[in-house]
């Protein structure tokens, strides 16, 4: 069977190759077994063509052979051993957040200019604002997600389809699920995977005792995802299943499920007033198939469901994204900006009826400025556009 590796994900390369030589430190972050180390196998394939005399270091910190590397100066040992002065150097380390000071090792080996490096990782310590920190400024960050929707098809060898599409939404964007011959083997990864990123980057990482309670706060994000929450709020529902804890408690567990890439946050925008809302916010899933594994697949989730896809398929194509609130406390469920420009998405399951048609068109049409207004809809829905707002379908949506 042919594996990951030979498929490749050009979005991502199109992303990296322009800052090859370039004196930059690539950074991959993103949820664990999203494909980062696959993508840099294509990455190093790419450059041998460009420079097939150069020397390549590989080293990933999450295999065994690389287990005597706990510290800084034991990765800066095995780093130079390894090193050529003939040639140019590419340094590839996955995982490095395993190492504490990994940054100090990074930033002197970037010194010298035959060195380019790229490392991945998939936790706290490789935050945008924490990596950019540590490595002084000298990196830049791609952010990798589960697959796309057309990445999906490609990857499982599917036809753009509602029955490719429901599978989509049921199982998720894992890479290695397309080596898995059964959907039950895919019940059963994803199980293991949510497991791994729970107790490996959460409950270990932050040393916490009480793993009931973040079982739960799982349960209840997986249960309200796309619904407008706050900290307070969840706190009071896990006192009434009697495994409570404070309001500090709650922000802290979220924040550590949020640092390991498990969900998103979308924080309320006035959209009129130009600023985020103190209190309030909406939590959806890097990977539905993750969400799933937790709560479990349910019909009456789609509304649910197909919010957190529209949102996923957004942050793919590097949309900062928000949840637009205007007067009269109506909603805009995406306000998404990138290079100055903003697109206002609204999402629903259907419009058949009037109210609902008035409701959502209403949401977009009540905006004053000239943006983009998407209607996205779990499938067709006809007129094409109405009043300067565009009504796809789902389908087409992640198409775009």
């Amino acid at each position: 069977m042919e594996t990951i590796v030979n498929i490749p994900r050009p979005c991502y390369l199109e992303k990296i190759m322009p800052f090859v030589n370039k004196g930059v430190i690539k950074v991959l972050t993103g949820q664990r077994r999203v494909g980062k180390s696959y993508i840099l196998n294509a990455v190093e394939s790419e450059i041998r063509q460009i420079n097939p005399e150069a020397n390549f270091v590989r080293i990933n910190l999450e295999d065994f052979a690389f287990s005597h590397i706990s510290t800084a100066q034991e990765l800066n040992d095995e780093i130079t051993s390894k090193l050529s002065s003939a040639h140019k150097n590419y340094i590839f380390v996955d995982e490095i957040q395993e190492v504490e000071g990994f940054d100090k090792v990074i930033r002197s080996l970037n010194l010298n200019p035959e060195n380019d490096i790229y490392v991945t990782g998939s936790n706290s310590a490789m935050l945008s604002s924490e990596i950019a920190s540590r490595l002084a400024g000298r990196s830049v960050e791609i952010r990798v997600h589960p697959l796309s929707y057309e990445e999906f098809l490609i990857f499982h060898s599917l036809e753009d389809s509602d029955s490719s599409l429901d599978l989509f939404l049921r199982f998720g964007g894992m890479p290695y699920l397309r080596n898995l011959t059964s959907q039950e083997y895919w019940n059963e990864y994803l199980t293991g995977i949510t497991d791994a990123l729970v107790y490996r980057d959460i409950v270990d990482r932050h040393s916490l005792r009480n793993t009931d309670f973040l079982s739960r706060l799982l349960m209840f994000l997986a249960d309200n995802t796309g619904q407008l929450v706050t900290t307070k709020r969840i706190a009071d529902y896990l006192k009434s299943q009697r495994v409570g804890g404070t309001v500090s408690t709650v922000q802290s567990y979220v924040d550590h499920i949020c640092e390991a890439y498990i969900i998103n946050k979308s924080r309320r925008w006035d959209i009129e007033g130009r600023r985020y809302f103190e209190i309030g916010e909406k939590y959806y899933f890097e990977d539905l198939g993750i969400r799933n594994s937790i709560i479990g697949y349910r019909p009456k989730d789609i509304s649910g469901i197909l919010e957190n896809a529209v949102y996923n398929h957004l942050a793919f194509k590097g949309y900062k994204i928000m949840t637009g609130v205007k007067s009269q406390g109506r909603e805009v469920d995406f306000v998404a900006e990138k290079n100055g420009e903003t697109v206002y998405v609204q999402v629903a399951v259907n419009i058949d009826q009037p109210t609902t048609a008035e409701r959502e068109l209403g949401n977009l049409s009540s905006i004053p400025d000239n943006y983009e207004k998407i209607l996205v809809t779990l499938r067709d829905s006809a007129p094409n556009t109405q009043d300067g707002i565009r009504m796809v379908s789902l389908r087409e949506f992640l198409k775009s």
